[in-house]
């Protein structure tokens, strides 16, 4: 399969991604995965990525879209792949699909997970992050506790609630992904590429996705 995800933040891209690249082999693809193996491969692109984050800048969509034709020609990506949470904004999309042409693949669907706000809310004020930077597994205090005392069950170090986590910073970055993310729903249903699931259970979501797929072949 050949897919994008869309959705906000919270609303279960990375766990959707994981579900359905563990079915078929399709490959996992977010930009900050591969801005970050750039970086730590030391490639000529990471390197250029690295001076923006270290000052804390954005890294500029022309590099962004470098580095991800560079992931998307290696030979793991023939199998399928799936982009969770690229493009972000409609510039993303126009580069990405003359990318997609000059490679001369074609997208099968893009799927929109659509979640209401106070089920993301309650997911994302609930998550809780292993502070080792070398494991950062992921929590919810409600359906995947740590331990009683809060340290991490893989590795033993406390547990975090990320500073973008609170309920006022996910309010914020719902409000930035409804101004810049959003019209990309929009985007896509003119390309005929479109798929609107309504996402409660991952599982489910990704059966609904996998008769998309069929239904499209």
């Amino acid at each position: 399969m050949k897919i994008i995800l869309l959705g906000a933040p919270g609303a279960g891209k990375g766990t959707v991604a994981k579900l359905l690249s563990a079915f078929d082999g399709s490959v996992q693809i977010s930009t900050g995965d591969i801005l970050r193996a750039a970086v730590r491969e030391r490639s000529d692109l990471g390197k250029k990525a690295k001076e923006y984050m270290d000052k804390g800048d954005l890294v500029p969509d022309s590099l962004i879209m470098k580095i991800m034709e560079e992931r998307l020609r290696e030979p793991d990506c023939e199998k399928g792949f799936i982009l969770d949470g690229f493009p972000r904004t409609i510039p993303q999309a126009e580069d990405l699909k003359m990318l997609l042409e000059k490679l001369n693949v074609q997208l099968d669907l893009v799927i929109n997970l659509d979640v209401p706000k106070e089920v993301i809310l309650d997911r994302l004020t609930t998550r809780r992050t292993c502070s080792n930077p070398d494991c950062q597994a992921i929590y919810n205090i409600k359906s995947n506790p740590p331990t009683p005392d809060g340290k991490c069950t893989i590795c033993g170090s406390p547990v975090i609630q990320r500073d973008d986590e609170t309920e006022e910073a996910i309010t914020n970055r719902l409000e930035t992904y409804n101004e810049k993310t959003a019209p990309l729903i929009g985007f896509y249903g003119t390309e005929g590429l479109l798929r609107n699931i309504f996402s409660l259970n991952s599982k489910e979501t990704v059966e609904e996705i996998k008769e998309s797929l069929k239904l499209k072949v």
